[in-house]
Order: C-alpha cells, then structure tokens, then sequence
C-alpha cells in the first residue's frame, strides 16, 4: 500500500486496456486534472502535489506505459503512444475532458494529447517540459548510444545497487543526506532492476532523444496552443533541461504564464511540490477551460495552410488568435458537456484566454 503525502491513501489501481495493464492513482472531486510523470518514474512522483490538488479536484496520476506498475511489453512507446493511452484510461475512467499537468518527458506527452486530443484539453501546465528544445543533459544522449540497453544491465544490476545502498546508508550513519532531487533521480534509475523495465526505458529513452539531444521538437506547432490555457513552471536551477526552453515556449504560446522557481532544479514536483501545488490550484482557480471542441484548433490549422506553410512566429500565433477569436463567441455558446464519472465535476465550456 502506498500513501502519498497528507495522509491520504491512493493506493495504485489497475486496468487492462487493450490487453495492456496500466496503472494509476485517483482521489478527490470535482474539475479533472491529470498528473504525468517524466522518464523512469511513476505516478509516486505526484506524492507531494497530488493530494493536494485532490482536496478541490479529480485527480488521476497515471503509471506511463513503461512506467511504474504499468505493463512494459515490447512495442510503441513513442508519445502518441502514451497520449493514446491516457486518452483510453480517461474514457474508461469516464472523465471526459481535463487539465493536464506533465513534468519533464510527461510534458511532451500532455502537448501530445493537446495535439491529438484537443477537445479533451481543459489546460495544460508544463514543468520543466520536454519538447521544447534540442538540449537536454549528456545523462539521457548517452543512453541513445548503440548497446546501451547492453550496458545498463551492469549498472544497474542488483549487486551494484547493494554495494550503492550500503552506501547510502553508511552516509546516513554520519548523518548526511542526499537532497530530495538525488533521492528522486536515485529511486528514478535504481527501478530499473528488471530486464522489461531497462528495455522499456531505452525504447522510451529512443523514441525522443539521439546522440545530438532531443529529436522530437514541439515548438514548430506551439501556435497551436493558443487556445489552451497554458502556465509554464521550470525551476532557475534545472541541470537537465536549460531555463531558456522555458522563457522560448512562453513566447511562443500566446497568453501563457511563465513560473521561475528559485532555487528548484530539474525535479519540481519532489523539490518544491508545495509551490507547484499552489500554483496549479491557482491557475486552474483563475482561468476558463478551453472549448470543448476543435473548432480554434482546426482554424489555426487552416490559416497557416491557407498561406502555403510560410507562416512563422509571430504570424503563425496572430494566426492562431484570430481563428480562436473568431469561434470564441459562436462555440462558446453552443458547447455542449460531455459525460463524467462519479465524482468528477464537469467544467464549463468556456473562451479559451
């Protein structure tokens, strides 16, 4: 049994979709959020932030394919993959639409979803977001070497991690501690003791990073978002993915936010879960959920093919804004609510800021 901080027990549930086990956590009422962890983690990541999001929300954080008590088979884990996958737990959980709060690879995958899914996009709330830049640390590029998953095996096999943990608890003895961001970055890569889990992790690892960074952009289609409440957070100390992405996918998505946290680094939702907490609670407090259909999606879709591709920055987000604001008033009004389930209250369909 697993209990997240506050108290609260959530513990880890499962579901067999598409003959695929995923699994999850769910707590609370009211408007939808889903929590989406980053590389070789799981839905414990949300432990500080889940709880207390839960007090006035619907919260699901899910296990990614690959992930944590989900399955790892062989096959698909690029993001459509994973956006898909949440895309079938909702439907089966019965929430119909919600805001999306991805940290690190999680990021990408909920602008997936945004992408792909765009009438169940509430909001998006990016943490120091993957997918928006080439750089990343030399950590990850070295596991896109051919015959990493050769090498990992040894790594990260039990007898080092013993000797590692013996360690650990010897400084412990002295009393000295690892931060919150080495435990997490430690219990991240020592959960890869089984051979499915390592395979799993450089599949996902390959699917959106070479030996040159990041090899899956999403900063060519941010104009896009222009209709989706964005709040962007990233910690001033991030060491795996540069702040500079943050402050470029600001300027890129019309109307979003920006949230610099001062002394965070890469691992926001363990690090400085109590502020990101306040801040998501805020943002979803003080903002209206995007339509509830893709009419502003296609329409920026069609300015920018109506003008041969040649549209960039700038003109592709006044592009975006025009096709929102031009529906804004007709959908607003003639938006219909979808389904949920028990417990999960259905936001308004409103106009996207």
């Amino acid at each position: 049994m697993t209990t997240w901080d506050g108290g609260e027990d959530f513990t880890t549930r499962h579901l067999t979709i598409s003959q695929t086990d995923i699994g999850y956590r769910l707590a609370g009422s009211g408007p939808a959020i889903v929590l989406i962890h980053g590389l070789a983690s799981s839905s414990a990541a949300w432990r500080v932030v889940g709880p207390r999001l839960a007090a006035r929300h619907t919260v699901l954080a899910v296990d990614l394919l690959g992930h944590g008590e989900s399955a790892k088979p062989r096959g698909d884990y690029s993001l459509g993959a994973q956006a898909s996958v949440i895309r079938d737990l909702m439907m089966a959980l019965d929430i119909e639409r919600a805001t999306f709060v991805g940290h690190s690879f999680g990021g990408g995958i909920a602008m997936q979803v945004a992408y792909q899914f765009p009438e169940r996009c509430h909001r998006m709330v990016l943490v120091s977001s993957g997918g928006l830049g080439r750089e990343v640390t030399p950590l990850l590029r070295a596991v896109a070497l051919p015959g990493a998953e050769l090498v990992l095996p040894l790594v990260l096999s039990a007898k080092v991690q013993g000797a590692l943990l013996a360690v650990g608890k010897g400084f412990r003895r002295l009393g000295l501690r690892f931060d919150d961001a080495r435990c997490e970055m430690w219990d991240n890569y020592t959960s890869l003791t089984s051979a499915p889990g390592r395979a799993a992790f450089v599949s996902t690892v390959r699917e959106v990073i070479d030996l040159g960074g990041q090899r899956i952009s999403a900063t060519e289609k941010l104009y896009l978002a222009a209709s989706i409440p964005t709040l962007i957070v990233w910690g001033d100390r991030d060491s795996i993915l540069p702040l500079a992405h943050a402050h470029a996918a600001h300027d890129a998505i019309p109307g979003s936010r920006l949230e610099i946290l001062e002394g965070s680094g890469h691992f926001v939702p363990v690090q400085d879960g109590g502020r990101l907490a306040a801040l998501v609670a805020d943002f979803m407090a003080t903002t209206e959920p995007a339509q509830a259909n893709s009419l502003a999606f296609r329409d920026a879709l069609r300015g920018a093919a109506l003008r041969g591709g040649a549209l960039r920055g700038a003109e592709l987000r006044d592009a975006a804004l025009r096709g929102a604001a031009l529906r804004g008033a007709a959908t607003a009004a003639g938006a219909t609510q979808g389904s949920v389930g028990p417990g999960v209250a259905q936001e308004p369909a409103g106009a996207a800021t």
